[in-house]
């Protein structure tokens, strides 16, 4: 057995930390420099990581417990990975410069844009037979009360880089038009200043917001995006009970928006809302309460406090957990479309869609990635570029998306919108099955 001494043992691994701290400090300068010429120092780094790690190896294995090489060999591989992505990334952008620029959206420069990100509502609530005899159905209740109420709707679907989970990474990738579907794409995209649609709005002239209720911690990320304010679960006046992961029930959420921003707002609003009623456990599930004005600060939802069983009973029959699943998402879609009819008018576009399908348990493994879009307004010339686009292809009149089994990249969302609403909306006229385009 090798035994380096405790002199030796503490000079070890002071050389580690040191090590360490420098490398730690070049993925620090990697993620906060994305634009400075640093090809010249690129070879110096690598040569010096590849140093690094030859050196380690050649140290005794056993330093007070810990691997030194194998240390060493994972700090090196975080700081190429970064590094080759961070340069991937700023490649992109020089290949791309358009797709850098904040273009303000004047086809919008009136509407409240309203995104609402409805936890886990993937492809499979429609096309799977165990959910669509209740997802079908509610879609259908969905277009039917919509058009009595004078709304449209067209529906597609996106394709999400992530499934069961990492909602933040879907976000992203819509909000920026780039494909963001790892951790590290993630913060680097942060640190690279890269506009998104909140930053396009904003040149608009909207009001930009963020309601977050899932978000019970300080979120440093958060401030990155540029919204004029962000309210979390501490910041929303809720006073009722939580329901397991669930900080409070999405007709909270809508009935919190519209009262405490969207009818105070002196500007047109954009708003990116986390819905998560039917978020894992989906037990349990609530009722929708036909009057909203008793809503007030959610402490009649305290009528529902503790009940529903257990999640750890639950999860024991995964039959079951699918069954909660999909009545999790008709709530959520209920509680959705009573507030577009409640809402929605002809300077609203309410654009409700996916983060990402369910875990395989709920969708099974092979599973399309894509997501559910539904877009709604009172002023069919809102929705009129989303039907039959190629550059957006699937979309359609109703609360079904079209036969299309595979949908565009979230990531043609923002570019969509630049290529459709950077000018005024053009005109419309109103064929026996919806708007169509001159």
């Amino acid at each position: 057995e090798s035994n380096l001494g405790l002199g030796l043992s503490l000079l070890s691994i002071l050389a580690l930390a040191a090590a360490f701290a420098g490398l730690g400090g070049y993925v620090a300068r990697l993620l906060s420099r994305l634009g400075a010429d640093s090809n010249a120092k690129t070879g110096q780094w690598l040569t010096v990581a590849g140093a690094i790690t030859v050196a380690a190896s050649w140290l005794p294995q056993p330093v007070v417990g810990l691997s030194a090489s194998g240390l060493a060999a994972t700090q090196i591989q975080l700081a190429v990975a970064t590094h080759q992505s961070t340069l991937a990334f700023r490649q992109h952008l020089e290949d791309n410069p358009r797709a850098a620029e904040t273009i303000p959206l004047k086809g919008l420069v009136d509407t409240d844009v309203i995104l609402g990100f409805i936890e886990s509502y993937g492809i499979s609530a429609i096309t799977d037979p165990r959910y669509r005899p209740v997802i079908g159905p509610r879609l259908e209740q969905m277009a039917h009360k919509l058009d009595e109420a004078g709304l449209h709707i067209v529906t597609g679907r996106l394709r999400s880089p992530v499934q069961g989970g990492q909602s933040w990474l879907a976000h992203t990738t819509l909000l920026s038009g780039q494909w963001i579907e790892t951790q590290l794409d993630y913060e680097i995209f942060l640190a690279s200043g890269f506009p998104t649609l909140i930053d396009d709005l904003d040149t608009t002239g909207h009001d930009t917001v963020a309601v977050m209720p899932a978000i019970t911690r300080a979120w440093p990320e958060g401030q990155a995006f540029g919204y004029n304010r962000i309210y979390a679960s501490t910041t929303m006046d809720y006073r009722g009970p939580a329901f397991n992961w669930v900080t409070m029930p999405d007709q909270y959420t809508w009935s919190w928006f519209q009262r405490s921003i969207r009818d105070r707002a002196e500007t047109p609003l954009f708003a990116e809302i986390a819905l998560i009623s039917s978020h894992a456990p989906w037990v349990p599930v609530l009722p929708v309460l036909k009057d909203w004005s008793s809503i007030g600060n959610g402490e009649t939802f305290s009528q529902w406090k503790d009940s529903g069983e257990a999640p750890a009973s639950l999860w024991r029959d995964p039959d079951r957990v699918r069954e909660h699943y999909a009545q999790a998402v008709d709530y959520a879609l209920n509680v959705a479309t009573e507030y577009a009819l409640r809402h929605v008018d002809n300077q609203t576009l309410l654009v409700l869609l996916g983060d990402h399908q369910a875990a395989p348990l709920v969708t099974g493994g092979n599973a399309s990635r894509d997501v559910v879009v539904h877009i709604i307004s009172a002023d069919p010339q809102l929705l009129a570029p989303f039907v039959a686009n190629e550059q957006l292809p699937g979309f359609s009149w109703g609360a079904l998306p079209g036969n299309d089994p595979n949908g565009p990249a979230m990531a043609h969302f923002r570019p969509f919108l630049h290529q459709q609403f950077r000018t005024s909306s053009g005109a419309v006229e109103i064929s026996a099955t919806g708007p169509i385009e001159n």
